[in-house]
């Protein structure tokens, strides 16, 4: 895997060089130290994308960081010069129509200048997708979920997802959002999986904050995809047992407040390998269908099947609400669901943005969030 992506970035670096250095007519040294940029991010990169797998991250992390953020300018740079290349053209057809004696050098210089354009941009943007993503906060969100016994309405559930601890982030960004939960004072914590990106050895420590996690009626995990990247994913629920969370694979308990009980039901990742394959009917099989039920599943689409199995509630991360625009876009090609409270069927939908980030410790128009839920019957 690390080495098709740093096949395929080099591919696009040595585009990047083409359109910034060859096509401005960059003088030197100039023109060296933007190929000297180039290769470096290109580098630290690929550093970032071994962390947490072939590479230890408490020695790795500074370079995986810039590089994975760099990650981010190299998106920008690439739809921003699309959109100059789309311009270029536009403005050659105009010119087969309407011919000018527009000269090579007011050419060159408004290539120049375009690049220029879309190089700061790309940083400024990015720029501010890092510090974006660097302090996830506590939202408050009342969701009206009907059939809810009323023992259990204005409970009150926090919801985290998606930390992605590992490469770019460490133990402290966990403690971050343990220190946020805790200070809500939860009834019941909800982890619906995708907390690191890496192996249990390298980056198991990272989310080891979890431990201090408390709530009355429970704490509950399920399995994010993530969790089977770079590691056998029963390793990381294992792993969360030993820090005090209850993880439902596949399973139910039964969760009782004021004389009252529901279903808390939680699945593996809809795309978990064998033998970890989500199954809600293996989940459900034998329970009463007039209890209420509340689901863990970390991606939104699994509440396709949820409605149809009488599920009351799911909640969900995955989509990080799209994390860096303009990729919120094509979130809904594969999910039903970007953000937010929704109905998929009969079934009540929560999906979180989470408060971590993959790939680039970068967001932009999708800023990260602790989830508190108030829940209430609708």
């Amino acid at each position: 895997m690390v080495l098709v992506f740093a096949a395929f970035l080099a591919l696009i670096t040595f585009w990047l060089h083409r359109r910034i250095v060859r096509a401005t007519a960059m003088p030197r040294p100039w023109s060296i130290v933007a190929d000297a940029v180039l290769v470096i991010m290109w580098a630290f990169a690929v550093v970032g994308i071994a962390t947490g797998r072939e590479l230890n991250p408490s020695v790795f992390r500074a370079p995986a960081w810039l590089g994975l953020t760099w990650l981010a300018v190299v998106l920008y740079l690439v739809l921003g010069f699309i959109v100059v290349g789309l311009m270029s053209l536009i403005w050659r057809l105009v010119l087969r129509v309407r011919p000018s004696d527009t000269g090579r050098g007011r050419r060159l210089l408004a290539v120049r200048v375009a690049t220029g354009v879309v190089v700061i941009a790309a940083l400024v943007t990015t720029s501010y997708g890092v510090w974006e993503a660097a302090s996830p906060r506590v939202t408050h969100t009342t969701v009206a979920v009907p059939r809810l016994p009323e023992q259990f309405d204005g409970i009150r559930v926090a919801l985290i997802s998606d930390l992605h601890v590992g490469p770019a982030r460490g133990r402290d960004f966990t403690q971050q959002v343990v220190r946020q939960v805790m200070a809500e004072k939860p009834d019941l914590i909800a982890i619906t999986g995708d907390l690191a990106d890496g192996t249990v050895t390298e980056v198991g420590a990272d989310i080891d904050p979890l431990s201090q996690l408390r709530a009355p009626l429970g704490v509950f995990g399920v399995s994010g995809n993530h969790e089977f990247y770079a590691d056998d994913g029963g390793r990381w629920l294992d792993h969360w047992e030993r820090l005090g969370i209850t993880t439902l694979r596949n399973q139910r308990v039964e969760v009782t407040h004021d004389g009252t009980t529901i279903n808390v039901v939680g699945i593996q990742d809809y795309t978990a390998p064998q033998p970890y394959e989500p199954d809600l009917p293996k989940a459900l099989d034998g329970s009463n269908p007039e209890r209420f039920r509340l689901l863990l599943a970390h991606e939104p689409r699994q509440a396709l099947q949820a409605s149809d199995l009488g599920v009351n509630l799911q909640l969900s991360g995955h989509t990080h609400g799209g994390q860096i625009w303009p990729i919120r876009y094509l979130v809904p090609l594969q999910q039903p669901s970007v953000e937010g409270p929704d109905k998929v069927g009969n079934t009540v939908l929560y999906t979180t943005r989470g408060a971590g980030a993959w790939g680039p410790p970068v967001r932009v128009g999708a800023p990260p969030e602790v989830t508190i839920l108030e829940l209430h019957r609708g």
